[in-house]
């Protein structure tokens, strides 16, 4: 029997999402939507391209979450996306009650699975997922650090003019305006940027990531980032699935790793068979730590204002 991942919300992110695990052929997809038609339609579409991938699984559209029921992994890109002048945080509350509808509907169905969060604000979804579904907070994972890494790695193979495959990056933090990449962690064929580029040009770079999404909001004027998304969610349900011990930044419920507790934030993780298995701790500098707490107080600002007063 194949493996089953049911994608919550089919926009963008979601449909692109079901696509690619669709062409890899790995797992069966549910993509769930309160419009039905538009999950039953993009499901459709994309099963017609499945033989021409030679893909075996199959793909549904659904706007009932009983037809979720037994999946191993859960991801939630169900949201209001960011528009032109919007930060990701301010989606905080409308896209809290999204997830909270959403997580409820799930774990009826898929109490074993493990559920990857996409909507932003990211880490303060998971988190919101967490209370709600009161999982092991292992089964629970934001994205958000796979996709930071990503857009890390392709602005310093632009700068370098080498290819992004040899390139190895880590951001650190909130999935947010202060996220933290870490040039020091940042490889070239295990070679440091820091010895390959000057500091301006590592502040433009760090600076460029930061502003990755935002810059592909402001040219659709529409919409916000899918491919990219998309392509790190495929990231993690893989190493998931099949239990390939991937290190990954990932957002992951800290437990006081780096001295920190109660809160989602973007860290190296092992991803596994049980979701995250092991969290990574570094040993940082006191610019990187200054850099990191301040991230992680933003992360709990926005907790903070979502808790009932």
């Amino acid at each position: 029997m194949n493996k089953k991942i049911s994608i919550i919300g089919a926009g963008n992110v979601g449909a692109t999402t079901a696509e690619l695990i669709a062409r890899d052929g790995f797992a069966d997809v549910v993509l769930f939507d309160v419009h039905e038609g538009i999950a039953k339609g993009k499901a459709l579409d994309i099963t017609e391209a499945c033989p021409l991938w030679n893909s075996p699984v199959s793909v549904m559209g659904t706007a009932s979450f009983a037809d979720t029921t037994g999946s191993d992994i859960i991801i939630i890109t169900a949201g209001f996306p960011r528009k032109p002048g919007m930060s990701r945080d301010d989606l905080l509350h409308a896209n809290a009650d999204v997830i909270r509808e959403v997580t409820e509907g799930v774990i009826r169905y898929s109490p074993d699975s493990i559920i990857i969060i996409v909507t932003n604000p990211m880490d303060i979804m998971a988190y919101t997922a967490l209370q709600v579904s009161r999982f092991d907070h292992r089964r629970i994972i934001g994205m958000g650090g796979v996709l930071d890494s990503a857009r890390f790695r392709t602005f310093v193979a632009l700068e370098l003019g080498v290819s992004p495959q040899d390139i190895e990056a880590l951001v650190l933090g909130g999935h947010g305006d202060q996220m933290v990449p870490m040039p020091r962690f940042t490889t070239v064929k295990g070679i440091a940027i820091t010895q390959l580029l000057d500091v301006h040009a590592i502040n433009r770079i760090i600076e460029s990531t930061r502003n990755g999404g935002a810059e592909i909001v402001g040219l659709l004027k529409t919409g916000s980032a899918f491919y990219a998304p998309a392509a790190a969610t495929v990231q993690m349900v893989k190493a998931i699935l099949f239990d390939e011990k991937r290190l990954l930044p990932c957002s992951a419920y800290l437990m006081g790793e780096y001295g920190i507790s109660g809160i989602f934030v973007g860290v190296p993780v092992i991803l596994g068979r049980n979701g995250v298995e092991k969290i990574i701790s570094l040993e940082l500098t006191e610019e990187e730590k200054t850099m990191f707490e301040g991230s992680v107080a933003a992360v709990r600002k926005m907790i903070d204002i979502l808790k009932p007063t």
